[in-house]
């Protein structure tokens, strides 16, 4: 892959897929971009442009928009997969025949599988073996600045070196850059958590309670993602980096963030069904709040901010009282 232009495929065709779409063929890629909604194919393909969900960034002429899968994969020599946690263990299912030694699988897809709280990493291996090697692409990255040419930082996690290298090298270059790493733990912990905390930082701001508020939900869920780390064995390096503090910092802050945006619809009174359809998109942190859980309990791990926002959003509860219950925690050493 190194220095050469070569066919990429990309499963998933919202604002994050076609972002990463655009930064592939702006490296002179030839890159195939696959929606399951065919009609969304055709309108992309034919007028050069997701007018959904980044409708001032252009297509260039080498992408090209299907909805057939076999298209898609035709003549492949990279994939990345890019579509919502819940799409993620089907669409592995879907290019399963499809991968190998060679080629692997990369996916940019941020979240736990849904019903087990597991890591995606998991789930690919066990359907696809540990010969096939796994890179993920994540750290503080929204998709329309990405989509505009700005600058990004982005890390790629892997279970085998040379393979994250490949996918790092891959997506270098103008105004993009992107680092590699052997923790894959970490760089799935980082994405996932993040959305959590952004819905808790978001109702803070939505509830009116002030910068100082949001920089302590920042901290202290910085202390609950590290927590976690430890006990799963990620390394404390990348939850410091762009796939953990970076993200969390741009998740919890940006106006762009939808799972920012969620938290302060509802910190304002507005319903989880409305606010969801001014969204308009997938909001990962409410399926991750779920899956979070899971995994922290099987972790043996203490994360009281993460455990009010699933509260709010699966159990009703108050968000007011929320914020008492963890002011009123019992006093404690800030490190461990």
């Amino acid at each position: 892959m190194n220095g050469q232009q070569i066919s990429v495929a990309v499963l998933g065709a919202g604002s994050w897929g076609t972002a990463l779409a655009m930064q592939l063929a702006r490296l002179e890629h030839d890159v195939r971009l696959w929606s399951r909604d065919s009609s969304q194919a055709e309108a992309m393909q034919r007028d050069r442009v997701n007018q959904r969900y980044l409708p001032d960034a252009p297509l260039t002429d080498n992408i090209t928009v299907t909805s057939d899968i076999d298209e898609a994969l035709l003549g492949h020599h990279a994939l990345l997969i890019v579509t919502p946690s819940h799409a993620f263990a089907e669409t592995v299912e879907l290019v399963a025949d499809h991968v190998g030694e060679q080629v692997g699988l990369a996916w940019a897809t941020k979240g736990f599988e849904p019903g087990t709280g597991r890591l995606l990493h998991e789930l690919a291996t066990e359907r696809l073996g540990h010969a096939v090697p796994l890179a993920l692409v994540t750290g503080p990255s929204f998709a329309r600045e990405v989509a505009a040419g700005l600058p990004t930082a982005v890390t790629v996690a892997a279970t085998r070196p040379e393979f994250g290298r490949r996918w790092a090298s891959l997506l270098h270059g103008a105004s993009f850059r992107a680092y590699y790493t052997a923790d894959i733990i970490g760089a799935e912990l980082g994405g996932g958590v993040k959305n959590v905390l952004a819905v808790a930082c978001g109702l803070a701001d939505g509830m009116g309670l002030g910068h100082n508020t949001r920089a302590a939900l920042i901290t202290r869920g910085l202390a609950e993602l590290m927590r976690l780390g430890r006990a799963l064995k990620a390394d404390s390096q990348t939850l410091m980096g762009l796939a953990g503090v970076g993200d969390l910092v741009l998740t919890c802050t940006g106006e762009l963030s939808r799972n920012y945006r969620l938290g302060r619809a509802l910190g304002r009174g507005i319903g989880m069904d409305q606010a969801r359809e001014e969204i308009g998109q997938v909001v990962e942190g409410i399926r991750t709040s779920e899956e979070l859980m899971r995994l922290a309990e099987r972790a043996g791990v203490e994360m009281p901010i993460s455990e009010q926002v699933h509260g709010i959003l699966f159990k009703g509860w108050n968000a007011e009282k929320g914020v008492r219950v963890l002011m009123e925690r019992e006093q404690k050493r800030e490190t461990e």
